[in-house]
């Protein structure tokens, strides 16, 4: 049961997720930091920073903070799009660049050839 355990534990697969969310988190760091330091401030010169973490409302003395779920959000729709613009994009345009050209498919032949063919190998089986 150990050795079973063992195995599944370093298998390529796992061993490749976990380093995947490792860097994944990582990069999530980087990505929240540029957004939210260069990104947002930038936002800011025109409107103000965008902060609606104290936006509430109260039933009941529930307090719901729509507020914070609105910045988690805007904050995730610059986050994606700062992923977007400058990661796939540029990633996406350098694999074209470094994509095989594919060639093209052979052409079916056309009738003539095919006849052409069988008068070929007719004229092979024929005895001299």
């Amino acid at each position: 049961m150990v050795s079973g355990f063992q195995k599944f534990l370093l298998r390529g697969n796992l061993i490749d997720l976990a380093v995947g969310v490792l860097i994944g988190a990582a990069f999530g760091k980087v990505v929240e930091s540029f957004t939210s330091g260069l990104i947002l401030p930038i936002i800011g010169i025109f409107g103000g920073v965008p902060d609606f973490s104290a936006l509430v409302f109260t039933i009941n003395g529930s307090v719901f903070k729509y507020g914070a779920f609105i910045t988690a959000l805007l904050s995730f729709v610059l986050s994606a799009a700062v992923i977007y613009f400058f990661v796939i994009v540029p990633f996406n345009r350098l694999m074209e660049r470094f994509k095989r050209e594919e060639k093209p498919p052979v052409a079916e032949p056309t009738n003539e050839e095919k006849l052409l063919a069988e008068i070929r190998d007719a004229l092979r089986q024929r005895p001299l």
